[in-house]
């Protein structure tokens, strides 16, 4: 019923290239979705009787639980994908989680760390100080985190052949597969070239980093690496693989790169979802005026 009609909805998901993160937060919401339906023999509904009353219901259940709206949006997103993925393939009528509001999430900027702030961060990995079994991959992680601004589960996915190292270029599949190419900058590439000539030649492995096992190296080990470092360098454990993105995109955006062009690097869909390093930008920018100008 419903658990097999959602497991058939995560299939499609792994098939169409959404990444591993989004398809495991989605298969953790539809779990708890399915089990909160769950009939009194203990079954699960099929979608089709799934009503909007009975949603508003498990809506509420969420907000009992006093959980963010962040989150409780990623839940409802799951579901309402879903219900259109059923809607596709005629097993449901309609998508009666459409006419389910979305609750508002409060505005927040990302938390952006500043050039010496990165720079501080990159000279203590490639300073060598923690004793680690492969430093040179770590350095060139953390290059192409910042130099490249690359999502966590590009990093994970690129392979040898991905990489230009002629004309200094990186192949990238993003989100939906879709592939750009993003420029690889002198310390980028110059941190890389030294990982690859100690990398092992491992017979039928392609990925660019690799782990202790000789296999591809994870998204969650990439964010386990980093998060080491952050916390003994800096002694902040909150910085994560994405906040090299946002520093890198706000960076840019603060010595003059255009907008769209920053889009593209990213590989946004939507320029809406450039415009929020603007916004950081101008928190900035006012917060220097503030501090400066006598008349603030």
């Amino acid at each position: 019923m419903l658990a097999e009609q959602s497991k058939r909805y995560l299939e499609h998901l792994a098939r169409g290239g959404s990444s591993v993160h989004t398809t495991d937060a989605y298969a953790a919401d539809l779990r708890e979705f399915v089990k909160s339906l769950r009939l009194q023999d203990g079954s699960s509904p099929d979608a089709a009787a799934i009503d909007l009353l009975m949603l508003r219901e498990w809506l509420a259940g969420l907000y009992r639980r006093q959980l963010a709206a962040v989150t409780i949006r990623r839940k409802l997103a799951a579901v309402r994908g879903l219900f259109r993925f059923l809607l596709r393939e005629g097993l449901v009528a309609k998508n009666v989680a459409r006419l389910v509001r979305t609750p508002k999430a409060p505005k927040k900027l990302p938390e952006v760390l500043t050039p010496d702030q990165v720079k501080g961060l990159l000279d203590g990995v490639s300073a060598g100080k923690l004793e680690r079994p492969n430093p040179t991959r770590d350095q060139a992680i953390f290059e192409l985190l910042y130099g490249c601004g690359i999502r966590v589960s590009e990093l994970a996915g690129l392979n040898l052949e991905d990489v230009d190292r002629t004309e200094g270029w990186l192949r990238v599949r993003g989100k939906g597969r879709k592939m750009r190419q993003v420029p690889l900058p002198g310390k980028a590439s110059e941190a890389l070239e030294r990982y690859l000539c100690e990398r092992p030649v491992v017979r039928d492995e392609a990925a660019v980093f690799l782990n202790h096992r000789h296999g591809r190296l994870s998204d969650r080990g990439i964010r386990g690496i980093v998060k080491l470092y952050a916390t003994y360098v800096n002694g902040d454990p909150s910085i994560h693989p994405h906040s090299f993105r946002h520093a890198y995109a706000t960076h840019l955006l603060a010595d003059g790169a255009d907008l769209r062009a920053i889009q593209e690097l990213l590989g946004h869909a939507r320029l809406s979802t450039t415009q929020k390093y603007t916004q950081v930008s101008l928190t900035d920018l006012m917060a220097v005026y503030d501090k400066a100008h006598p008349k603030a």
